[in-house]
């Protein structure tokens, strides 16, 4: 890992803790664990948040053409050296809550999305916009990766129950700073589905994340 990756993160982090989660890069360990069911066949691949491109590395090593990478960064700092170090990738610097309405990869769809992103420390409804634009852009066997530093999947079961997804944890690295999980977040089952919908569902996803927090505050 480059000091000055390091160095960067840490100033973004200060400028903005809520958005930039963690006080230094990701680790080698937790860029295996992330990208460990990811391979050349895969195809066309979706990066959330890359910041200093450790995941990016990764998924290049795992046989990923940069051709078939499209990193979605915010930070312009970031998304500038983004394009310099991985000049053949698509890197776009916007915000990944407007992931649905990017164009990438001339309208195929993507096998696999990584994200780095921060989903804890950020508002339920942008976290359903980018979920949205997530599986608006993934095929219907593609799969999001997530990973966080908390106990459990990041994305609150009402919002997964909303979308029609399943998360499951494929596994923990304590060789990271701090240790973390990685979920893996795919669509549910058609036939599951039909059966949630007769019994019944929450009107409102967001709003029953929202009261759960009000009565945890």
């Amino acid at each position: 890992m480059h000091l000055a990756d390091t160095v960067g993160f840490f100033k973004a982090w200060l400028i903005d803790p809520r958005r930039v989660a963690a006080i230094v890069p990701s680790g080698r360990a937790l860029a295996s664990l992330i990208t460990s069911e990811i391979s050349a066949r895969t195809g066309p691949v979706i990066e959330l948040g890359p910041g200093t491109g450790v995941f990016t590395r990764a998924l290049i090593e795992r046989g990923v053409a940069q051709e078939n990478l499209a990193l979605i960064e915010y930070d312009a700092t970031f998304a500038a050296r983004l394009e310099r170090r991985f000049e053949r990738a698509h890197t776009v610097c916007m915000d990944a809550a407007r992931l649905k309405k990017a164009e990438l990869f001339e309208g195929m769809q993507a096998g696999a999305v990584i994200s780095g992103l921060p989903l804890l420390s950020m508002p339920p409804r942008k976290v359903m916009a980018i979920l949205d634009g997530v599986f608006a852009r993934l095929r219907s066997d593609g799969a999001l990766y997530q990973f966080t530093y908390g106990p459990n999947c990041p994305i609150p079961r009402a919002l997964l129950d909303r979308l029609g997804l399943k998360a499951l944890r494929i596994g923990h690295t304590f060789a990271n700073v701090p240790p973390a999980s990685v979920y893996r977040i795919v669509r549910r089952p058609p036939r599951y589905e039909a059966v949630r919908l007769v019994q019944g569902t929450q009107p409102s996803a967001v709003d029953a994340v929202d009261r759960e927090r009000d009565r945890h505050a």
